[in-house]
């Protein structure tokens, strides 16, 4: 007979903390070693989607994006399973806003694929 045992639960708490308080290590902390993450947005569209594969490269994209000067909020969090789903939102000093929602496959309670889709707003305002 085979036992299989529960999946590791994912720490929505971690999450949330380190996304509002800009804590890369504390977010790296919560992929696989194996991840890929995938951004799509206004310049990597999704024919040409920014990847990033390992902890390394996405370690790299979470201290640039976690160093600047914005706040981060999770708005929304979805947990079911081995799957997840979050919605961010970001905004920097000059006003400018970001919308993140984000979809990942969970393994033993860690991200091991994301795909995020970014809303900015527009640098100027709308003719």
């Amino acid at each position: 007979m085979t036992t299989m045992a529960a999946p590791s639960a994912f720490d929505v708490r971690a999450l949330r903390a380190g996304i509002e308080h800009a804590d890369a290590r504390a977010l790296l902390a919560l992929y696989a070693d194996d991840a890929e993450v995938r951004v799509v947005d206004r310049k990597t569209q999704p024919s040409h989607p920014l990847v990033m594969h390992g902890r390394d490269e996405i370690g790299a994209m979470l201290d640039d994006l976690y160093g600047r000067e914005t706040t981060h909020t999770l708005e929304q969090v979805v947990l079911q399973a081995d799957r997840l789903a979050f919605l961010e939102s970001c905004r920097y000093p000059d006003g400018i806003r970001v919308l993140v929602s984000s979809t990942a496959e969970l393994r033993d309670g860690r991200i091991v694929d994301q795909t995020s889709v970014q809303a900015w707003d527009e640098t100027e305002p709308p003719q």
